[in-house]
């Protein structure tokens, strides 16, 4: 918008762009009709759809860089409007991890937060299981209808008929697939002023929620556990790194309390003049190649790498989008940038 000045001509520079840039197969923008299905078959659900350039958004998503730019939410969103802590861990939890979890999340919402995780085995279902009477949030890798797995569609009718809400960056419809479950973690920790990780083996979807967590500037929690079972060993790695120990609820409110408040979402600019496509700026292919040279697969700041190329930041900011599109790079959860 800042550089077309026009919501339509900025979607037909789209494919160009990505083109330039050095994308090998057709870029395709959704067209207005693909757009009108899909609103048509979030209402026929009863989903809301909320757009990061309206208020109701939830702000600690409007507060992320980049900004998801639309959610769906299935049954009652007011629980978003809370401050909302995530508790994930092990599908395979163990039967004292499934008890603390549930007891944590119970104690969580009587104390006016909202309980946020993603529907999963174990922890994630103990957590939603325990909020229920205080309303919870669960976070779906498909669309807001896609109950995965198959063994909750009673907890997922539970979660709505007492007042809670499914969330998705996903269409309606949609049938999640491996890709999609990352993506799902981004919108868990960015849901929320926390993150409890209550049992998670070295290798696991919780710690990846916690990685994304602190790149946000989240609060970081983990229940210390025994050294001899394994689900307890990406909890206690996460401890020495430097997250805060819970216990129970009372650390969680306690670590909320000492959060410095998130950024306030940046919407607002001056659009340029409507231009057509062909005499907007463009990126140079020397600035794709100066930022493509300095990049890695580890993520990098913005300002840092604004710093190390010399180009002003309007001309990092342009190259980054195209290479984007072009699929050679990835924005991460803090701002910054990486090598996809």
């Amino acid at each position: 918008m800042r550089r077309f000045g026009d919501p339509s001509l900025a979607l037909e520079a789209l494919p160009d762009l990505a083109r330039r840039a050095g994308r090998v197969s057709l870029l395709s923008p959704f067209s207005a009709t693909q757009a009108e299905d899909e609103i048509a078959a979030g209402e026929a659900l009863g989903a809301q759809l909320l757009l990061a350039c309206d208020p109701g958004f939830p702000e600690p998503l409007a507060a992320l860089d980049p900004q998801p730019p639309l959610v769906w939410v299935l049954g009652d969103a007011r629980p978003l409007e809370r401050t909302c802590v995530a508790v994930v861990g092990a599908r395979a939890a163990s039967a004292l991890g499934l008890r603390f979890a549930g007891t944590l999340a119970a104690d969580l919402g009587a104390a006016g937060l909202t309980v946020v995780s993603g529907l999963a085995r174990g922890v994630d279902g103990a957590a939603h299981q325990g909020s229920l009477a205080t309303g919870t949030a669960a976070v779906l890798a498909g669309g807001v209808d896609d109950v995965y797995p198959p063994q909750h569609a009673d907890l997922y009718r539970s979660i709505l008929d007492s007042g809670g809400c499914t969330v998705s960056e996903n269409p309606p419809g949609r049938t999640a697939s491996a890709a999609d479950f990352p993506r799902r973690n981004r919108i868990i920790a960015g849901l929320s002023r926390a993150v409890v990780v209550v049992e998670a083996e070295l290798r696991s979807g919780s710690l990846i929620t916690a990685r994304l967590a602190a790149e946000m500037g989240r609060e970081v929690l983990a229940v210390p556990g025994s050294p001899l079972d394994p689900r307890s060993r990406g909890g206690n790695d996460l401890l020495r790194q430097g997250a805060a120990v819970c216990e129970g609820a009372e650390d969680v409110l306690r670590a909320l309390a000492g959060l410095a408040g998130l950024a306030e979402p940046g919407l607002e600019f001056e659009p340029a003049p409507p231009k057509g496509a062909e005499a907007a700026a463009e990126a140079p292919e020397s600035a794709r190649q100066r930022l493509l040279s300095l990049l890695s697969p580890s993520p990098a700041p913005r300002d840092e790498i604004v710093r190390l190329s010399g180009l002003s930041t309007a001309e990092v900011n342009a190259a980054i989008a195209e290479l984007e599109l072009a699929g050679h790079v990835v924005f991460t959860a803090g701002g910054g940038a990486a090598l996809a």
